[in-house]
């Protein structure tokens, strides 16, 4: 198995540390609308008519602490759980999902959601693999003004 990913790799003209790279993820950086920091995201379809991804409660039960953003500088939020673009906020907070013994039906979670269109903005920092200090660094940016220059905005 290694020697045919290796063959891959070097025929493809990746090298190691690219296919790597490319399997972090990466770091993502928003604001919202209203204050969502501790309601349970999930992601939709483009029509925002289906749910494509959620958790499930023992994802965010099995962590020392749950997975809310960071709160960054000028209100901006760093990502810890894996939003995107078509991401919608649930009425339960990290702390009620997490105490569920189950997911909630595709038509229960549809039914909680209280925003289906939270971001003012979304910006992709790049892979957590070229940063050391995720928090920090865009701190810096944001400080300098420059977060919006330096990285790929996509709202």
């Amino acid at each position: 198995m290694k020697i045919i990913l290796s063959l891959l790799i070097l025929f493809s003209g990746f090298s190691y540390g690219q296919a790597q790279q490319g399997a972090y993820p990466h770091v993502l950086v928003y604001k919202t609308r209203k204050n969502y920091s501790k309601n349970v995201p999930i992601l939709l379809t483009d029509d925002k008519k289906h749910i494509i991804s959620y958790p499930d409660p023992s994802d965010i039960k099995s962590r020392e602490q749950y997975p809310t953003p960071t709160r960054l500088k000028r209100g901006y939020l760093l990502d810890n759980r894996g939003i995107g673009l078509n991401v919608a906020f649930i009425k339960l907070t990290y702390a009620q999902y997490a105490e569920l013994s189950q997911a909630p039906t595709l038509d229960a979670l549809l039914s909680m959601i209280i925003d289906k269109n939270p971001l003012t903005e979304l910006i992709d920092c790049g892979s957590r693999y070229d940063m050391k200090d995720p928090v920090n660094e865009i701190n810096a940016k944001i400080k300098k003004g420059e977060l919006r220059k330096d990285y790929k905005i996509i709202k």
